[in-house]
């Protein structure tokens, strides 16, 4: 039940019953259940309007990964049906849309504070609360805390020497204008090729006078095969859309496409090479669902690289260029990128590809980016850089528990919690999507739903059963971890320098952060510990009953 609000006669703070922090898919349906419930919800949002990582992304061809038919909400049956989305794989204008059509069509809009960030959450002890303090001096009293902040939301911006001086045109793969900007005829450079440079590079090769990519490592580009989708398909896909949700809930990924159940390895040769062919061809996640133990077994997943090193070969012209181009490590412990004409862009005379791993950039000067005794004059600047992520936008907001302690403190080993839900020490501070969990492995939105459902459906068990206070148990949190180290250590993830890893920030703590033991077995695992009485958390009573 929610409470009273006591904000009467304190006119410096609001008295909510959950602060949300962020508005993107998952503060954006946090905010639904919790109201549906009858609670009093504040949304805070540095951006000035819905989106979260689909506000901020803008570059040229910024694409969803999952297919638009599965990356969409399904706790609304008339949503689903009525939304069309045109495309295989949404452009970032599409789902931004979407997004916007979700605020508009549940009023959500009038619970969200626009360009506002959070500086501090801060328990309160004597309240049994959160007391959360933005940029524009205002501070909520609120009992619940919970943080939809996203897992690539903070952008990684490297340390590079010179970088402030650089005269050119200069950005973020994350934080690009909103209006875009033509960059027609300019010399850029892009440094990164991961997912956001891998989608840019083709669209930036065609503007650009010449186009300078800063490689440090290669990553795999599954062609999307991208199309607009035709209306008798969107019309199939709808009229399946409960039988589709229950296959992907049940499965390890999030997503309803089954492949093979046996490795491809027992076919004959011939056999397997024209399958994986037509998956090829087929392009999207279909090619590496072609290898069900391809986390697993070194031979399987040395097999799929093989083949896509094979189309790097067929289709980029320059050898030496393709060699540089053919990645090391091991199919999907990285993220995988699905790209369009990725490869192909390597054959145009106006890309030049510079291996920053074999000469490393060493500063930038007023107009050119310097790796050795080379010099690359340019007018325009483009860092697909990444994120800090699943830790980076939860330690940028100076966030204290019991006794003040700092959460960048409790994780300067590497992150603890439970189930990804909870920090022992932090009472009612509930995390999405964060580590711990099979979020950043899996499809978004549905790991959002999930999360979104548990935390409201936890809110309420606490009133019916007097609680003021939840937890993780200390003992609980530890197990938890070395249950997803050993997990991940199970597999051929941790082989790989990825940003699971935290690799791709300089001093942060190399611990392996998703869980790779499945959605499905991590959605039983929540369920089991809440229809237990919430075992591995703590519970304390409250002091005066609950108002309504």
């Amino acid at each position: 039940m929610p409470l009273k609000d006591l904000s009467a006669g304190a006119p410096a703070t609001r008295n909510v019953d959950a602060v949300v922090v962020g508005a993107g898919m998952g503060g954006l349906y946090m905010l639904y259940r919790l109201r549906e419930m009858g609670f009093s919800v504040q949304v805070i949002e540095s951006g000035d309007d819905v989106g979260g990582t689909w506000y901020w992304n803008r570059y040229p061809g910024a694409r969803c990964d999952i297919e638009s038919m599965y990356y969409s909400f399904s706790f609304s049956r008339e949503l689903q049906q009525e939304w069309n989305w045109t495309e295989r794989y949404a452009a970032q204008p599409e789902i931004l849309r979407y997004i916007q059509h979700v605020a508009e069509r549940f009023n959500l809009r009038p619970h969200i504070q626009f360009e506002t960030r959070v500086t501090s959450a801060t328990f309160d002890e004597e309240q049994l609360g959160w007391q959360v303090k933005t940029d524009h001096g205002e501070t909520y009293q609120a009992r619940f805390c919970i943080m939809a902040t996203g897992s690539l939301s903070a952008a990684n911006l490297p340390a590079i020497e010179g970088i402030e001086t650089f005269k050119g045109d200069f950005y973020h793969t994350a934080q690009w204008p909103r209006d875009g900007v033509d960059l027609t005829g300019k010399r850029i450079g892009i440094i990164g090729t991961g997912s956001s440079g891998v989608q840019a590079i083709p669209l930036l090769a065609r503007q650009a006078s010449h186009l300078y990519v800063f490689q440090r490592t290669p990553n795999y580009c599954i062609p999307a095969r991208n199309a607009p989708l035709q209306p008798d398909y969107i019309a199939r896909i709808k009229s399946q859309y409960e039988d589709i949700g229950r296959r992907a809930r049940a499965s390890a990924s999030g997503v309803a496409y089954v492949g093979p159940a046996e490795s491809p390895l027992k076919l004959p040769v011939e056999e397997r090479q024209a399958m994986y062919k037509r998956h090829w061809a087929v392009g999207g996640s279909v090619y590496s669902a072609t290898f069900p133990n391809l986390l697993i077994s070194r031979e399987e997943n040395d097999e799929a690289t093989a083949f896509i090193r094979a189309q790097i070969k067929a289709t980029v012209k320059d050898p030496e260029v393709a060699a540089r181009l053919s990645p090391k490590h091991y199919l999907g412990t990285k993220r995988n990128c699905l790209g369009t004409d990725y490869y192909e862009t390597y054959n145009r005379e106006n890309v030049t590809l510079v291996d920053v791993k074999q000469t490393p950039i060493s500063r930038l000067t007023n107009t050119a980016v310097v790796c050795g005794d080379q010099q690359y004059e340019l007018d325009c600047l483009v860092l697909a850089t990444g994120f800090d992520a699943m830790t980076g936008s939860l330690l940028r907001i100076d966030i204290r528990g019991r006794g003040g302690v700092a959460l960048k403190d409790k994780w300067a080993d590497g992150p603890k919690n439970y189930l990804g839900l909870m920090v022992a020490g932090f009472p009612n501070l509930f995390i999405m999507t964060g580590p711990g969990t099979p979020a950043s492995l899996t499809n978004f939105v549905l790991a959002i739903e999930h999360h979104a459902e548990w935390i409201s459906d936890c809110v309420h068990d606490l009133d019916r059963q007097g609680a003021a206070l939840i937890e993780a148990r200390e003992e609980d949190e530890a197990r938890w971890i070395s249950h997803v180290n050993d997990v991940a250590d199970m597999t051929l993830f941790p082989t790989a320098n990825s940003w699971y890893l935290g690799a791709n920030i300089p001093g942060k703590p190399r611990v392996f952060m998703p869980y790779v033991g499945g959605f499905a077995n991590y959605v039983a695992r929540c369920a089991e510990a809440a229809s237990n009485g919430y075992h591995g958390f703590k519970l304390t009573p409250c002091k005066r009953p609950v108002e309504a």
